[in-house]
Parts: C-alpha cells; sequence; structure tokens
C-alpha cells in the first residue's frame, strides 16, 4: 500500500467554519465551493462557501438552516442545495433560497438532509439521524424529471457518501450508511424509483474509525473513501479501495487532524490531487489543543491523470424546476 502525506491547504479564520466544513465541489478556475453544515455545537445554521485555491480568499454565504451538500450548476451563482429537510435553489448573487422540493423525513423527527450525489437523473441524498442513534433517516431520489422525491430506504441512521454510474438502462450507486462501516451496492431503477441491493463492495467493520464522504476514481475501478475518527490519532486518512476484492490501494494522511469528513478529487496546478475536509465537531478545548488544524481543508497529490467531473444541472432543468 502507498502512503501519500497531506498538506494543509486552508486553515478557516472562523471557528465557526471549523467546525463541520463538508461537499467540496469543483466550480471551476482552481475554485471549490463546500458546506460549512453549523458553525458550532448549538448552531441551527450553516453556510456555503466558495474557496480560491490561488489566493485563499473564501466567500460565505449564510443559509436558512443546516446543509448537507451544495451542487454548483451550470448557472453562474446558483446552486442546488439540501438544507434541513428541503431541496433548495440558492442564488449567491441576491442570497434567495427557495424551496424546490416536498419535504424529507416527512413521517419521521429528529433528522435532516446530509449527504448526496447529483447525476443526470437527478439527486440521490440521504439523511442523518442528528443523535446517531436510530434506523430512522431516509435515502431519497429526487427525480428531476418530474421533480418528484421518491424514498428509497427509511432505516439509515447516517447517510454519507454516495458514488453513482450509469449501467445499461439502470445505475449504479454505491452507498455509505456510516454506522455500519460498509459500503453497499445497489442498482437503481430512475423510472420505477426502486432500489436493489446487490451487494456489500467493502465491509470495514473491523476497524474502529468510520467511513464518511466518498467519491470515484474516473475509470469507477476504485472508492476513495474519508475516515472520521472520534479518538485520539497523529493523523486522519482517506484510503482507495479496490472495488473488485476490497484491496486497500493507498492511504492519504492529514497529520494534526483525525475527524476527516469528505474527499475530493480535482484538477489543480497541472495534476489531478485530492483535497479533503476535516472537522472539528464535537472536540473539546483540551482535544483541540491537541489536534489545533482539525477543520482545515487539506490537499495531496495522486497518481492519477484524470477526474471524473460531477454533474452539473442545465439551465434549462432549471428553469423548469419549481415551475
Amino acid at each position: 500500500m502507498q502512503t501519500i502525506l497531506a498538506r494543509q491547504l486552508f486553515d478557516p479564520a472562523d471557528d465557526g467554519l471549523k467546525y463541520l466544513p463538508e461537499g467540496p465541489t469543483c466550480c471551476g478556475d482552481g475554485r471549490i465551493s463546500w458546506v460549512a453544515i453549523q458553525h458550532g455545537a448549538e448552531a441551527d445554521a450553516g453556510s456555503l462557501n466558495e474557496l480560491d485555491l490561488e489566493s485563499g480568499e473564501n466567500r460565505c454565504w449564510p443559509l436558512p438552516g443546516r446543509p448537507g451538500f451544495a451542487f454548483g450548476t451550470e448557472q453562474a451563482g446558483v446552486y442546488l442545495v439540501g438544507v434541513e429537510r428541503h431541496l433548495q435553489l440558492f442564488d449567491s448573487s441576491t442570497g434567495e433560497c427557495r424551496k424546490v422540493s416536498d419535504e424529507v423525513d416527512a413521517d419521521v423527527e429528529g433528522t435532516i438532509i446530509n449527504d448526496a450525489v447529483p447525476f443526470p437523473g437527478g439527486i440521490v441524498l440521504g439523511t442523518k439521524d442528528l443523535k446517531f442513534a436510530e434506523k430512522k433517516a431516509g435515502l431519497y431520489l429526487w427525480r428531476i424529471e418530474d421533480q418528484s422525491l421518491v424514498r428509497l430506504r427509511d432505516d439509515q441512521v447516517c447517510s454519507n457518501g454516495k458514488v453513482i454510474r450509469q449501467d445499461g438502462d439502470a445505475w449504479l450507486l454505491w452507498d455509505i450508511d456510516t454506522p455500519t462501516k460498509t459500503v453497499v451496492e445497489y442498482r437503481l431503477d430512475l423510472k420505477r424509483g426502486r432500489l436493489d441491493e446487490i451487494r456489500v463492495v467493502l465491509d470495514l467493520t473491523d476497524l474502529d474509525i468510520f467511513p464518511d464522504g466518498m467519491v470515484a476514481t474516473a475509470d469507477y475501478d476504485s472508492l476513495v473513501v474519508a475516515f472520521y475518527n472520534p479518538g485520539d490519532a497523529p493523523y486522519g486518512v482517506v484510503r482507495q479501495f479496490r472495488i473488485e476484492d476490497g484491496i486497500v490501494q493507498r492511504e492519504w494522511q492529514l497529520p494534526g487532524t483525525p475527524q476527516v469528513t469528505c474527499p475530493l478529487l480535482m484538477e489543480y496546478q497541472g495534476q489531478v490531487q485530492l483535497l479533503a475536509t476535516t472537522a472539528a465537531e464535537n472536540m473539546s478545548e483540551q482535544r483541540l489543543a491537541s489536534y489545533p488544524r482539525s477543520g482545515c481543508l487539506f490537499i495531496a497529490p495522486t497518481p492519477f491523470d484524470k477526474v471524473r467531473p460531477d454533474y452539473r444541472f442545465t439551465v434549462k432543468e432549471l428553469n423548469r424546476i419549481g415551475h
């Protein structure tokens, strides 16, 4: 297994932004967007952020609740954002945030939207139990064709990393429900709104750390998983697993920050690099003193020569939403 050391890239000036950064996505021109899910342990709102990697300038837009994800679109400054229990359209030029979906988990208490993945058929998104205790969180398909919200599962705890790819007339979905410490492969029937489990791809139950965010390599041969470690460790880890047999191919180590939340493979400075978010969530002052880099963004080299770009919804699709 190859080991690669990551370096700190960005240290948010505001401690609130360090609490729970997640969901980095590429914006082009050396910029990424990311969400701060909540600005502290008792906070009930977070923000959308856009970081210029060269200058280190970070623009921050408050959101009307806690965001789980934000995906850029072909319309400059317009994002599809999962906030609390609705998918919303956010226009950074005006600050307007408009609900465009039905409520997720409408018959359940104590959950909010968490991780998601966009694709030409819409968005697959999950929720999380805020107490991280009950199997009551949902996994959903928001289908852009008719803007319907279809519940695929109702028994997850903390729905996290997701990867999707087309497979004939259907879609293959790889999904993490963090407490299970497994990555499960499903076949998604888009028209029927149905999910069939195929197999457990990665069984990580022997680990004392938890899989969180996840992306795929451009060839879909491997999954790159960020791990959240609530215990003490000299570094946090992101690991690359071969889907065929679960073999760990390489590990990126993030010094001084054990709670790694999300990875992103992106082209930056002429090469494909790994960017990762980390979190200061639930850390005491004493623990933060031991891990002062918690909440920073990190970057590291990779051996890859190309990336798989995220799907961006078109202006035509955006014009249909909510009408």
